[in-house]
């Protein structure tokens, strides 16, 4: 089969991928974005029903367009998807649905990247970006006597709505964001408990009367690197709250308490020795980066995980990421993170590459060679 190529190969369509389009063609590149689902709109078709964002809508814009409506309300998961379908349709970008990578080599003579789809379809480019997030990897930590637990066991990826744990007895394990709104949820038709190692930690969601993006924004907290242990430091993850959430898990409903000991048959055993019986076991322990395409290059260290600094591997030139968590900054794996962190990550390996020899094709809106729009 033909190989097609392109100057640069962007794998996942989702907010990551399609910022970075739009910023290479701002830097003369023609990308070429391969998506594995029926539509570039990434993770977000998948997550739960009644998310919504942390940031308001002005905060919440990729490169060059802003997000529609009211721009002080906290879009909804459906509203985001629907911008971001908009949003590369606009792309002057070849953008192809369905093409999953399944993985990523060098190229014959060692000069940049092949990338072969699910297909057998082959792609050739000079440089790479991983793009796909980690929504297809969650996290799902097994405590001990979870072998032999009876019950249900969900990740927070699988939670929809919360018609079908009506009557339940639910654990969530886990205190970040989505935990906290989940189970606030949940508790309006179940019996439901937030097991976590340390208490809940809640930051205002508004300070004097404005969206904390905005102070994170003016004082350079949302794109300084050296701020993490400033804004993570602490036992617990930070739950962004206008404080709802703290009034409703102090009332009980649900409650929270410390991780349990240890899970038995269908029960669970609390820290206190007391033995309880529980239907759900869910898991909101986040996720991990899903680049499993890119473990025979030497890219991932020994648990998966890239090897990169600031975005720009650091085991393999040509190849850079966008959309990880805390790539460069708290902004970083967000819709109004990702354009700067792409910026930055293409113009580094764009330099990388005059300094080895490495050729990057100029831009050109014609379509990828041997390819076609879609």
């Amino acid at each position: 089969m033909t190989a097609r190529t392109a100057a640069l190969l962007i794998v996942g369509g989702g907010q990551a991928g399609l910022a970075t389009a739009r910023i290479a063609r701002t830097l003369g590149l023609t990308p070429l974005v391969l998506e594995a689902a029926d539509r570039p709109a990434g993770s977000w078709p998948h997550y739960y029903d009644s998310l919504t964002l942390f940031s308001p809508a002005r905060r919440s814009a990729l490169p060059g367009v802003p997000f529609p409506g009211d721009p002080d309300h906290y879009p909804a998961r459906d509203e985001v998807v629907a911008y971001l379908t908009d949003y590369a349709a606009r792309l002057d970008s070849d953008i192809r649905t369905g093409h999953r990578v399944e993985r990523i080599a060098r190229a014959e003579g060692g000069a940049g990247f092949q990338a072969v789809t699910s297909a057998g379809e082959v792609f050739t480019a000079p440089l790479v970006i991983a793009a796909t997030g980690a929504f297809s990897r969650p996290h799902r930590p097994a405590p001990p006597g979870f072998e032999s637990f009876a019950g249900t066991v969900l990740h927070s990826s699988d939670y929809r709505r919360p018609e079908a744990f009506a009557g339940r007895r639910v654990v969530i394990v886990g205190g970040g964001n989505s935990a906290v709104q989940i189970a606030i949820e949940l508790a309006a038709v179940a019996d439901v408990t937030l097991a976590t190692r340390h208490p809940l930690r809640f930051m205002p969601q508004r300070i004097a009367g404005r969206d904390i993006h905005l102070w994170l924004q003016r004082t350079g907290l949302d794109g300084a690197g050296w701020a993490k242990p400033l804004l993570t430091g602490g036992k617990g993850t930070p739950v962004m709250d206008t404080g709802t959430y703290r009034d409703t898990v102090a009332s009980g409903n649900p409650d929270r308490r410390p991780m349990f000991d240890r899970l038995d048959g269908d029960q669970v055993i609390w820290s206190d020795g007391m033995r309880e019986h529980i239907d759900v076991l869910l898991l909101a322990t986040g996720y991990r980066p899903g680049v499993d395409y890119l473990a025979g290059l030497g890219a991932l260290d020994e648990d998966g995980a890239p090897r990169h600094r600031a975005g720009i591997s650091t085991a393999v030139p040509g190849l850079g990421y966008v959309g990880l968590e805390w790539q460069r900054s708290f902004a970083s794996a967000t819709l109004r993170g990702v354009g700067a962190d792409a910026r930055h990550v293409l113009t580094r390996l764009l330099r990388q590459s005059r300094r080895t020899g490495v050729p990057v094709p100029a831009g050109d809106p014609a379509s990828v060679q041997g390819g076609r729009r879609r």
